[in-house]
């Protein structure tokens, strides 16, 4: 069956998480703390979601964030890692969002987003940018009560946008979210930015791999 709905990953994905070195920098962290503080909140997260409890990405960012801060020695860091959220909540767009989006969008497919932080948080994003009116619907794990790559938050966006998986593509720079899509037996697209190989431990391979988001829109016209 042809595709008909592209379902996005958000942080990474779509937003680019580079002024966060400077926040982290400016609060007296080390250079390269902010991709570890997203992976420590991803990895905690997500090892709620393995337990069956959700926590959202807020408090678990900003705890982490705090821890991260003190261990280098940051004072007030409880406090001060509320501003490492609201920079969070600033981050502008990858540079290859804009016409990504617009090819694809041209392509005739639907756009929806899934992420593992709150809907406000892609709704900000994608307005600051001028880019929500070409999302049909922005969705959050929040809602499915458990984190990707749980099946189950995979399923809820396809039964909210009431489509098949083997309608939907799913679109993320992060190896572990599209392992999780193709489990419910969605398409997958590799967004490799970095040029990094996938992971040979996770197989499936993803049904398509594009270093931009333009190069995507070819593939599933």
């Amino acid at each position: 069956m042809a595709i008909t709905t592209v379902v996005f990953d958000v942080n990474e994905t779509l937003s680019d998480l580079t002024p966060l070195e400077r926040k982290f920098v400016e609060l007296g962290a080390p250079e390269r703390t902010a991709p570890y503080w997203f992976a420590s909140t991803l990895r905690e997260g997500i090892a709620l979601a393995a337990g069956g409890e959700l926590r959202t990405f807020a408090e678990i960012g900003r705890a982490t964030a705090a821890q991260l801060l003190r261990r280098h020695g940051v004072r007030w860091a409880d406090v001060r890692a509320q501003e490492i959220l609201d920079a969070f909540g600033e981050l502008p767009v990858h540079p290859d969002v804009h016409t990504g989006v617009a090819a694809l969008r041209a392509a005739g497919l639907r756009l929806v987003t899934l992420s593992n932080g709150a809907a406000a948080v892609a709704e900000k994003l994608l307005g600051d940018h001028g880019l929500r009116e070409q999302f049909d619907r922005l969705l959050s794990v929040e809602d499915a009560g458990v984190w990707k790559p749980a099946p189950t938050a995979y399923e809820h966006a396809l039964r909210t946008c009431g489509v098949g998986a083997d309608e939907s593509v799913m679109v993320a720079v992060h190896p572990w979210d599209l392992h999780g899509a193709a489990r419910v037996g969605m398409s997958t697209a590799y967004l490799d930015r970095a040029g990094e190989p996938w992971p040979g431990y996770l197989t499936p391979s993803p049904t398509f791999t594009v270093r931009a988001l333009p190069d995507l829109a070819p593939h599933l016209s």
